[in-house]
C-alpha cells in the first residue's frame, strides 16, 4: 500500500524537518481533492491525475494506482468506472498505514 522506499527518498530529498511540514499539507490537499469527487465538483479526469501524482509523491502506491486507472477510464469517457468513494476508502487506508507506520519505518 506505501511505497517506504519512495517515502523515505522524498525525505532525504527535503529534509526531515520540510519533509514534516509537507506530509500534512499533502493530506489536507488530498482529502479536499477528494470532497470535491464525492460532492461532484470538478472535472474528474484532473481530479485522479492530481491524486495519481499526490499518491506517488508520497508513496501511497495503491492509491496513485487506483486513480491511474480512474484517469484512463476518465479519459475514454467512462468517469465512474473508479469511484469516488473507492477512491476516498483507499486514501484513508493508506493514511492510516502511513501514520501508523512511519516511525518505524523512518526511524534513523
Amino acid at each position: 500500500m506505501i511505497d517506504w522506499q519512495r517515502v523515505r527518498e522524498l525525505r532525504d530529498e527535503i529534509g526531515a524537518e520540510d519533509f514534516d511540514e509537507v506530509v500534512p499539507l499533502f493530506l489536507e490537499e488530498v482529502s479536499d481533492t477528494i470532497a470535491d469527487m464525492l460532492s461532484g465538483d470538478g472535472a474528474r479526469e484532473a481530479q485522479f491525475h492530481f491524486l495519481k501524482g499526490a499518491g506517488l509523491n508520497l508513496g501511497f502506491a495503491a492509491l496513485s494506482d487506483l486513480c491511474r486507472r480512474g484517469e484512463q477510464a476518465a479519459a475514454a469517457g467512462q468517469p465512474d468506472t473508479v469511484s469516488a468513494a473507492e477512491v476516498a476508502a483507499c486514501f484513508e487506508a493508506s493514511k492510516t498505514a502511513f501514520e501508523t507506520e512511519a516511525p518505524a519505518q523512518l526511524a534513523a
